[in-house]
């Protein structure tokens, strides 16, 4: 059996470099689905072989972001750590990533794991492995025509929670939907979340998908919102409500970058977006409920590389470029508040495709807030992507004047010629990799 592990560690990587060095693509998925036809139980024999927590990271928003801050904050403690850095998160992918980080003997020599999986995908992966923590970050409405309403992945979550009875969740307990999930899951649970108001929300549309008590049904209360659902809630007829939080943000700070207090510690990160605040405290919580004392944490996050698109910067002839990935109603709009803390003079890309890891419906773009741009001292709006015309005409019912270019590469040329050298591009998810390697491409990167 070890020899048919050994050689799906080697089929694996070496998929992997041919994937990566000739047609310049990850190749993870591939890696993971050839490791499991030759060896089926490569999974479970290698987690076995973590040496002690297995950490997996769950949620709509944020996941990748979280899971990667999480293993750079272990490795930062001294630990050895395997981890699917690309957000490769369905069974492939998870299996990719203990056969990648494996020697060429088939063994894995590692402390932890840090390991992303899709929500529904939790079904698939924990039957080869139990983790000792999960990570929720949040759950908001996200590809209808793949995954249905959030009631099924909630059920699905629970399922797989059940089955891990050792495994504590470590929950955002500023979500209502989360948060019930936890206590209802009959898993031990740690709690973060902000209890401060932060933001003045009065003026936000959003859609707020947490607005019932799951437990009876009743309308729940807010003191205040954060964004979409998150906020300070209580339910209107019944004892459910917000829990007591375990690892507390407060006197937060959000302008070129993000500082806050937890545990009477100064936490520091130049990131933009208060959306991270949420990031960085997630895996400093996992961090915290993992036994450790975190002392590193801010030399990480002063190191840390979000990479993969998620607030990722580029120089292209001048023109300072971000790629940021925004794949629903929340996460766009987080989005927007991320471009508009940046008050100098912008051009924005925006790119939308519609494969099916997208999910083909893009009625969602209707539930974006996209008016705010009007107040972000932006330059220009150029749509691209499959479904540019789509995204055009969305802006159009705002009154946002767009320019329209369906290939990506002629889109941001466009703007570093004749933009304003501040140039954001947003993407959905299938763009997400494609205009990553344009943006490498022609900033000069291998």
């Amino acid at each position: 059996m070890n020899l048919r592990r050994m050689l799906a560690v080697w089929a694996a990587k070496i998929i992997e470099k041919i994937s990566v060095n000739l047609f310049h693509r990850q190749g993870v998925t591939w890696a993971g689905k050839v490791a499991l036809k030759i060896c089926p139980s490569i999974l479970k024999e290698l987690a076995e072989q973590v040496k002690k927590d297995i950490f997996v990271v769950c949620g709509t928003n944020g996941k990748t972001t979280t899971n990667n801050m999480l293993c750079a904050a272990l490795e930062a403690e001294g630990y050895s750590v395997v981890c699917n850095h690309t957000g490769s998160n369905m069974l492939n992918g998870v299996a990719a990533a203990f056969a990648l980080g494996a020697g060429i003997s088939g063994n894995l020599h590692a402390d932890y794991a840090c390991i992303e999986i899709d929500e529904a995908s939790t079904k698939r992966v924990f039957p080869y492995f139990k983790p000792d923590y999960m990570v929720l970050t949040n759950l908001f409405r996200d590809q209808l025509d793949r995954y249905g309403e959030i009631d099924i992945t909630m059920n699905i979550l629970k399922d797989s929670m059940q089955s891990a009875p050792e495994m504590t969740v470590i929950v955002n307990g500023d979500d209502a939907l989360s948060a019930f999930l936890a206590l209802d899951s009959g898993n031990k649970f740690i709690t973060y979340g902000i209890s401060e108001k932060v933001l003045d929300d009065k003026a936000s549309r959003e859609i707020r998908e947490g607005r019932f008590c799951k437990k009876c049904g009743a309308a729940l209360h807010y003191d205040f919102y954060h964004y979409s659902q998150l906020g300070s809630y209580t339910c209107t007829d019944c004892d459910f409500k917000r829990p007591a939080i375990d690892f507390d943000a407060s006197e937060i700070e959000i302008g070129s970058g993000l500082s806050f207090s937890v545990e009477n510690k100064r936490i520091f990160a130049n990131y933009k977006g208060f959306y991270n605040v949420y990031n960085i405290l997630a895996a400093y919580s996992a961090v915290r409920a993992g036994g450790m004392q975190a002392e590193h944490f801010n030399d990480m996050l002063r190191n840390f590389n979000p990479e993969n698109g998620r607030m990722e910067a580029f120089n292209i002839k001048g023109t300072k470029t971000v790629l940021n990935l925004a794949k629903n109603p929340a996460g766009f709009n987080q989005n927007i508040s991320a471009v508009m803390q940046d008050e100098t003079l912008k051009d924005i890309v925006i790119v939308i495709n519609d494969n099916a890891q997208d999910g083909t419906d893009v009625s969602w773009l209707w539930d974006v807030d996209f008016d705010r741009f009007k107040g972000a001292n932006i330059h220009s709006v150029t749509v691209s992507g499959i479904r540019c015309y789509d995204m055009g005409l969305r802006l159009k019912y705002v009154d946002i004047a767009s320019m329209t270019e369906p290939d990506v590469e002629k889109a941001v040329c466009e703007r570093v010629e004749n933009g304003c050298k501040n140039l954001y591009v947003l993407v959905n998810y299938t763009a997400l990799y494609s205009t990553r390697d344009v943006l490498k491409k022609l900033e000069g990167r291998k």
